[in-house]
């Protein structure tokens, strides 16, 4: 009996050590914030308040994450993609903690509400007006209201249909459509199919189709995507000409070049950005797709509080997950598309002799 009390009585807890975090606002200066962070003190702050509802500590405890703290670790993930450094900024935390912080915060910075927030069609004919005035002093191309592609995400093998998640430059990841206007600002994105599906059908498949092919947005006669010829070419959506002849063809294909090259920088801004996106991720697809999606909106959010980095200034680079060469859409363009597409490039771009 007086063993057994002996025994219990050294049975005490042993108090909790915890470690040292860092204090990134009283550390780090605007600069050094962006470099490590992507946002600078206010937008650390303002994604925070966004979400600081749904993630903020449920309890009283003196050394709870704070939503401050899981908001700065999810960012300095995205910011690199190595969970690793989030430890290794002294965070003060264990790699699980981290973890289970980063899913938190992404499982709230993607709920639809703040999605629908940020990342919106154009529907005001005011705001349409002034994006086609933007594309029109690129290249001289009317009527562009948003110009569209597909960017690959490399991610880790998939553990389930890992076949499909192979893309034609054989590696795993998730094909992403993305749709930007000329201030580079995303306008819809769609981060859920598995990297062997073609282009064209990801569009298909897509609110933003049905929206255009079934008239349910309230925008003007005349309003147009840009896309390469991965796509089907609608009166809606622009395709150049495979083949072109020498005059307007031409003139029409250059245009069109140049003014959806808007959106080839525009991926190349949010990978450079966010290098989450440039190497692989580590998750699986369903979270993987979130941590693209978050990136889009924290993209345009640091687009709507005027955050730049340095990075932006510099030329583009090579998308290292890109796949250069795109392959024909399947029954490429109705044949109303391409008629209208011709009547534009006679119309717009025929050279008088």
């Amino acid at each position: 009996m007086a063993e057994q009390q002996q025994q219990r009585a050294f049975r005490i807890r042993r108090p909790r050590n915890f470690r040292p975090r860092l204090d990134i606002f009283g550390e780090y200066s605007d600069t050094e914030l962006k470099k490590r962070y992507r946002l600078d003190r206010n937008g650390l702050m303002y994604v925070t308040n966004l979400v600081r509802d749904e993630i903020g500590s449920r309890t009283q405890r003196s050394h709870a994450v704070t939503a401050d703290m899981k908001v700065a670790m999810t960012l300095r993930y995205l910011s690199t993609g190595k969970m690793q450094l989030c430890n290794g900024d002294d965070f003060g935390l264990s790699q699980p903690t981290i973890s289970r912080a980063i899913t938190q915060t992404l499982d709230a910075l993607t709920a639809e509400l703040i999605l629908s927030r940020f990342i919106q069609f154009p529907v005001n004919l005011e705001e349409i007006r002034d994006i086609q005035g933007e594309f029109l002093r690129i290249a001289g191309f009317p009527g562009v209201v948003s110009v569209v592609d597909g960017t690959h995400v490399r991610i880790v093998a998939p553990k389930e249909y890992e076949e499909v998640y192979v893309n034609r430059k054989n590696f795993h990841s998730i094909n992403v459509q993305v749709v930007f206007d000329a201030k580079y600002q995303i306008r819809d994105i769609v981060a859920r199919w598995p990297g062997s599906t073609h282009d064209s059908r990801i569009l298909r498949e897509s609110g933003l189709w049905q929206a255009f092919e079934n008239h349910q947005l309230p925008i003007p006669a005349g309003c147009h995507l840009l896309g390469d010829s991965g796509y089907p070419c609608k009166r809606w959506l622009l395709t150049p000409y495979l083949r072109p002849q020498e005059g307007y063809q031409e003139a029409f294909n250059r245009a069109h070049k140049k003014t959806r090259s808007v959106v080839e920088r525009g991926i190349s801004l949010l990978k450079r950005r966010f290098h989450v996106l440039h190497g692989e991720i580590r998750l699986a697809p369903e979270k993987a797709a979130k941590v693209i999606m978050a990136c889009g909106i924290l993209h345009n959010i640091c687009k709507r509080l005027n955050i730049q980095l340095e990075e932006e200034e510099e030329e583009d680079v090579d998308d290292p997950n890109g796949l250069d060469v795109f392959q024909p859409a399947p029954n490429a363009g109705a044949q109303e598309g391409v008629l209208f597409r011709d009547n534009l490039a006679r119309n717009i771009f025929m050279i008088e002799d």
